[in-house]
Order: structure tokens, then C-alpha cells, then sequence
């Protein structure tokens, strides 16, 4: 799902934002070997004590940018039909995995170094599919899916083929894939694959 993005506010949260912000360049132009405390430090333009006084280490870092994911505002397309939504979505994915330098990439591989950025790698997760679960109950009011649809088995079904094949596999971007992965998962949840188990 789409990378994180955060809100302005006072002193603090404009510090934390800098700082947030130079994580993401840092992370997007070296990876996680390359992030150190020093430059993040000195791109964001603020001391390194402060840095290391808030966020103790790297792991620090990384966890509270995909924990500042859950103040975003971001919502899950609305185009007005199942198959539309979640083709959206993937093209939205995929738009972000494969950007250069793909911060979401290098986020996902991080949080296999980083027990923090693993565990907040984990509630991302969590958050951008309970936000996403509109897409599937108004699919149910519109008709398109049977009433019971787990919303998170479709979800997950329909994503991923983008994550399997742009981080498992690296592929090269197929522009067709986030449409064909769209329509597979629709046409499968209106012939009640993903009911709820009972």
C-alpha cells in the first residue's frame, strides 16, 4: 500500500517531519546498511543528539515512519465498481514499488533487519487493510458480492500478485498485472470464494 505520509504541526512535529522526510531519502538512496543516525541527522539539519535522544537507534527511525503512516489521510479508491477499486489500488502499489528510489521497497526489506521496523511493519499492515475493507462492504451494498465476503482474504488475494512479483521474483512492472490480479480476485469473491468460514 501507499508509502506513509504525515501532517504539519508545531515545533515537535515539524522536527519529527524533517527528520521522517530525511529517513525516507536516506533509506531510498542507500538502503539499510547505508542509513546511519549521522546522515540522517544532517539532512534532516537538525543536531544528532536529538536524533539519538528520541529515536535511540536506526530501528528507532524506521519504526516510527511506518508508524507515522496511521496519521495520514489516505483512503482506498472509490471509482464505483469492485474490479475498479482494486485495480486502483495495485496500480497504486506498483506505482510505489517500482518508483525511483523505491522508499517502499527499501521499507519492506528493512523491516526484515529491524525487529522495530518489523513490528511496525506489522501494524502498517494491519492499518492499510482495515482502511481498505470499505472497498469490499461497499462492493456488498452495490450488489457486486455476496453478504459474508472476508474482506481481508479478498484484499490479500487481490494484492498479492503485485508483491510477489515486484519483490519475491523482481520482475520488470507488467502494466497489465495490477488490472488482470484485479479482476481475478473480483470475479472469484462474486462466486463467493471468499466467504466467511463458519
Amino acid at each position: 500500500m501507499p508509502p506513509p505520509q504525515r501532517r504539519p504541526g508545531g515545533r515537535t512535529a515539524r522536527i519529527r517531519a524533517q527528520v521522517l522526510d530525511a529517513v525516507l531519502v536516506e533509506l531510498g538512496e542507500h538502503g539499510f546498511d547505508g542509513l546511519t543516525m549521522e546522515a540522517v541527522a544532517a539532512r534532516a539539519g537538525v543536531h544528532r543528539a536529538t536524533v539519538y535522544r528520541r529515536w535511540n537507534d536506526v530501528g528507532g527511525l524506521l519504526a516510527d515512519v511506518l508508524d507515522a503512516a496511521s496519521g495520514d489521510d489516505w483512503h482506498p479508491p472509490d471509482t464505483g465498481s469492485l474490479e475498479d477499486d482494486l485495480a486502483a489500488l495495485n496500480q497504486e502499489i506498483q506505482d510505489a514499488m517500482t518508483a525511483q528510489p523505491s522508499v517502499m521497497a527499501a521499507l519492506i526489506a528493512a523491516s526484515f533487519r529491524s525487529e522495530k521496523a518489523a513490528d511496525a511493519q506489522q501494524r502498517l499492515w494491519e492499518d492499510r487493510y482495515a482502511r481498505c475493507e470499505i472497498v469490499v462492504s461497499r462492493a456488498v451494498r452495490r450488489g457486486e458480492l455476496p453478504p459474508g465476503t472476508d474482506a481481508r482474504r479478498l484484499l490479500i488475494a487481490a494484492t498479492a500478485p503485485l508483491y510477489h512479483q515486484l519483490v519475491l521474483l523482481r520482475t520488470p512492472p507488467d502494466p497489465l498485472l495490477p488490472r488482470h490480479a484485479a479482476r481475478t480476485a473480483a470475479l472469484a469473491a462474486a462466486a463467493g470464494a471468499f466467504g466467511s468460514p463458519r
